[in-house]
């Protein structure tokens, strides 16, 4: 119970010379209040409830007129041993352990390969899964960026000419302003709820980090009075989330490879400016180096810029992925995603190549012997034509001398 009142002390949260009676005094409607943060669990279910209808009766309609349709999938045959082995593990059985599998299972390790492929290949997320992922959060993010743009107006404009007074509480807090935290708050709950069932991608790691941090970061900048500068950042992450999701998704349809390019190519652009040149210069700057104008340093001010920091070292390496998408792109070579699931692109082709013309190895050496059956039938005929006509041509020959 001591702890709680350390918790609370005016040292921590908020800058020298200022109290909690200085936030008492702007009345509850005008003031953060830390417990105004429950309301965000509630939210963050609903959320979770709301997708999953969303992404039931709304995304597939936009799917099929997009033209979303799954590859086919060679099912891999039942086997317990290799089921028991994959549940287990995950991964491809290192040599000892094909050699123990090939026992127990008789099979060939070209086989038992060839079902370790087929079983992660049903594992992996089909395409309209995708989409309604896609679907889904470019339908907050819209939603977030015309709301957040239409009550920070105002703000934008006094953050460029006097941006060292958005980091200095107490600030009033204005309803919008509680709604766009609160619903921003609940949507990344939601995210981090689904995350256990959610298309897995190679920055996988990368985006649990983002999630946690985002939330530190608004709660933390909630309770110590931080909202202006807070609703600045919302704003700026969400100006490019809201081009890269339609771009997955025209990706994911047939026939929309031009529309899919320019909103990449947007994206890019503005994800590049926001993320690598507005956020650090302007948000970065005016809470590490402005704000000491204003006050002394003290320890929300260490672990606010830190939280910073980790969401600009997470724009640097998602800065990376889209610079070589951009690159291949220019090259004429962008087929997927970076962040395409955790499964390789040469594996992929690799099972396409195995069905359209390998659905099992003894099927596969059946093909190869009736091949090489008729060639061996149309050589064989061809010798016998030829017998035949060296045969009539000697009896020809024959019958002259014989005149």
């Amino acid at each position: 119970m001591e702890l709680l009142p350390d918790l609370w002390k005016e040292d921590y949260w908020l800058p020298p010379g200022v109290t909690w009676r200085d936030m008492e005094q702007m009345g509850d409607s005008n003031r953060p209040r830390p417990l105004d943060l429950l309301i965000a669990l509630p939210l963050a279910l609903g959320f979770v409830a709301l997708r999953y209808m969303f992404e039931r009766f709304v995304a597939p309609p936009m799917a099929r007129c997009l033209g979303v349709k799954n590859r086919f999938q060679v099912t891999a045959a039942p086997s317990p041993n290799l089921e028991s082995f994959y549940i287990q593990n995950r991964r491809e059985p290192t040599q000892s352990e094909m050699e123990g599998l090939m026992l127990s299972c008789r099979k060939t390790q070209r086989q038992i390969e060839t079902w370790f492929k087929r079983r992660r290949s049903q594992d992996k997320a089909s395409k309209t899964k995708k989409f309604g992922e896609a679907a889904w959060r470019f339908f907050f993010y819209l939603t977030a960026f015309v709301a957040g743009l239409s009550c920070l107006v105002d703000v934008i404009q006094v953050f460029y000419k006097k941006n060292h007074l958005y980091i200095c509480p107490p600030q009033p807090m204005e309803r919008a302003h509680y709604w766009y935290y609160m619903l921003e708050l609940g949507f990344y709950g939601s995210l981090l709820l689904r995350i256990s069932v959610d298309v897995k991608r190679k920055d996988f790691k990368e985006q649990v980090v983002h999630h946690l941090a985002t939330i530190f970061l608004l709660s933390f900048s909630y309770c110590a009075n931080y909202i202006r500068i807070g609703t600045l950042v919302m704003l700026l992450h969400d100006s490019s989330d809201i081009l890269l999701e339609p771009a997955k998704m025209f990706n994911y349809g047939a026939g929309w490879g031009r529309s899919c390019d320019t909103l990449f190519v947007m994206f890019a652009v503005i994800f590049l400016v926001t993320r690598l040149v507005i956020f650090p210069s302007k948000i970065i700057h005016t809470t590490l180096v402005l704000s000491m104008e204003v006050f002394e340093p003290f320890a929300g001010y260490y672990f606010f810029n830190i939280l910073l920091m980790v969401l600009q070292g997470l724009h640097i390496f998602w800065a990376k992925l889209i610079l070589r998408m951009v690159y291949k792109f220019l090259k004429g070579k962008l087929e997927k995603d970076e962040r395409s699931d955790e499964e390789s692109e040469v594996e992929e082709e690799e099972e396409d190549k195995e069905e359209n013309k390998d659905p099992g190895v003894d099927c596969y050496w059946e093909k190869s012997k009736d091949s090489l059956n008729s060639k061996l039938s149309m050589l064989t005929n061809s010798c016998v034509l030829n017998n035949l006509a060296n045969h009539r041509s000697s009896l020809v020959d024959r019958m002259r001398k014989a005149q």
